[in-house]
């Protein structure tokens, strides 16, 4: 059976950590791409502001790109867009309130007019070359999350995108799950479902729960100002946030850019209502006393920018935590920002405020019981479990295997591989390049392996600078060695040891040029060597060592 007449699945990112969700599905001559997310960097990326997918494959495949079918508006499904869209500007589909955050992030980076945008509706399909996706409700902890049915000339493969089985959403309908079994009943190829939280048993519980819990902390806390940490792109829990507010008279302050621009914009598309006269500005706080005030902030991720974060370390121009302040948490730390976290929560408590995290958070994202319904009604051929880190993976392979789905159909991929599926079986047909692209500043991918190598080398050992003068042709020394460090000792306490350096770099010199003919690559490989060793020796340190050399007439 020939490559060409299968469908191939193509993950970009996505399977080896929760973030930079990016798929690519191929059929002939079109290609369809759901998601294109970031994810943040870890404590060994220094100085980068985040990372997204390699896009190799999507860049040799320009031409077949039919465009880019998002799921919902988080960060881990939309982040790369704008980096993405400036080399493959192809048509972006999602619902209303997705398209309204993407807009914004294109309008940061003065893409709004050069993309084309089409907002999507829940039921509606939309053919894209080859396939025809449709856009299913489901719940998340956003609203107007989709899982897609996308239709091949071989079958239907179900995304589930992030979900939850939410009974009792706080803006909107539950999700749709008649159609999930209606397309059970005709058939489904593969089912690509999130693992986020395969390894929690039972069910998650609903948005509103969380609801009574602000209802008691706001019932208990009568004296004090309260301030509520939480995701900006939850604007669900900030609509719970405000009604609660409201009953117990306390005018609402939000703080944090991520989350002023994300509850404009759904507050202009009605996903949020908030009556007259509850939001004030930061500004007027002052004309309000503690009880009379809720502030609802970014930064529960400990992130050291965000606006909690920098408030816990009296940073903050406008917001002084005092004690008798309340501070909730309305989140759990993802994977690998526990340390952040608990060192804004001791700040927190130092300063005399109280904090609260108990019950005031629900996952948006299935448990067990959840993912074992979906694979009920949708009863796929194959499975592909998505969204995850590798354990998360193997765990919903376990899961399905329990539900029936024989062990050889369930594939646990990588991200850059390529999974062909045909009308009799389906097969790892090759693989793509797939990695990591670091982002700086303005600079995408510019640095790497060797960069972020020197900076983790500068950071833990400094640096020092050897700056000599050598008279042309003769390539006597007139001047120098100078030495200059920066990160590696404080220098009025070390006049010593610089001297020292300095005389073993004149006599290691002395004895390189003695022997004449002595090029400026020998020179400075002689200055790094002989410092190296002897900073060694004395300290067992080894900074960056870098030669200047410098010529005169």
């Amino acid at each position: 059976m020939s490559d060409n007449s299968r469908v191939k699945v193509i993950p970009l990112g996505g399977l080896e950590q929760i973030g930079m969700n990016m798929t690519a599905f191929e059929y002939n001559d079109s290609i369809v791409v759901v998601d294109c997310g970031l994810s943040f960097p870890d404590d060994e990326m220094l100085g980068i502001d985040c990372v997204i997918p390699d896009i190799t494959f999507l860049r040799e495949n320009k031409e077949k790109i039919k465009g880019f079918v998002i799921t919902h508006g988080h960060e881990d499904h939309i982040g790369a867009l704008p980096y993405v869209l400036q080399e493959i500007n192809v048509p972006v589909y999602g619902t209303k309130l997705t398209i309204g955050i993407i807009e914004g992030k294109l309008a940061e980076h003065e893409l709004l007019d050069v993309v084309k945008r089409k907002v999507m509706k829940f039921g509606q399909s939309i053919h894209l070359g080859d396939f025809r996706i449709e856009f299913i409700r489901t719940n998340h902890s956003i609203a107007d999350a989709a899982a897609l049915a996308i239709h091949t000339p071989l079958g239907i493969i179900v995304h589930t995108g992030d979900f939850k089985v939410d009974y009792t959403p706080v803006f909107g309908d539950a999700i749709n799950l008649t159609r999930f079994s209606e397309l059970g009943k005709k058939g489904v190829l593969a089912l690509m479902c999130d693992s986020t939280n395969v390894l929690r048993p039972g069910f998650t519980p609903s948005e509103r729960t969380v609801g009574s819990t602000f209802d008691s902390i706001f019932a208990s806390h009568t004296k004090s100002r309260i301030i509520i940490a939480t995701f900006a792109s939850n604007v669900d829990r900030v609509q719970q946030i405000i009604n609660t507010a409201c009953k117990y008279n306390r005018k609402v302050i939000v703080e944090g850019r991520s989350m002023v621009n994300i509850i404009s914009v759904a507050r202009e598309m009605e996903y949020l209502n908030i009556p007259d006269n509850t939001l004030i500005s930061i500004e007027e706080m002052k004309n309000y006393t503690d009880e009379q005030l809720v502030l609802i902030t970014t930064g529960s991720q400990g992130e050291s920018m965000a606006a909690l974060s920098r408030m816990a370390a009296s940073l903050h121009r406008k917001v002084t935590i005092n004690p008798g302040d309340t501070i909730v948490f309305s989140s759990t730390p993802i994977p690998g920002n526990e340390k952040a976290v608990s060192k804004v929560i001791n700040e927190l408590y130092m300063k005399g405020a109280e904090v609260i995290m108990h019950e005031t958070h629900v996952s948006g994202h299935a448990c067990q019981e959840e993912i074992k319904l979906i694979y009920s009604l949708v009863k796929p051929k194959y499975a592909i479990p998505v969204h995850g880190e590798y354990r998360h993976l193997k765990a919903q392979g376990e899961l399905a295997v329990s539900m029936g789905i024989p062990k050889e159909n369930v594939f646990l991929m990588e991200s850059g591989d390529v999974l062909g599926i045909g009308k009799e079986d389906a097969k790892i047909v090759g693989k793509v390049p797939a990695g990591s692209v670091l982002v700086d500043g303005l600079g995408v991918g510019d640095v790497g392996n060797i960069v972020l190598r020197d900076r983790q080398n500068l950071a833990e050992n400094g640096i020092i600078i050897v700056v000599l003068t050598l008279e042309k042709y003769t390539n006597q020394v007139l001047a120098g060695p100078d030495i200059v460090t920066r990160g590696f000792v404080y220098v009025r306490e070390a006049e010593n040891l610089i001297d020292d350096a300095r005389d073993v770099v004149s006599n290691a010199l002395d004895d390189c040029l003695k022997n004449g003919g002595a090029d400026w690559g020998k020179i400075k490989m002689v200055v790094k060597d002989s410092l190296g060793e002897y900073l060694w020796k004395k300290m067992r340190r080894s900074p960056m060592i870098l030669p200047i050399i410098m010529e005169v007439d």
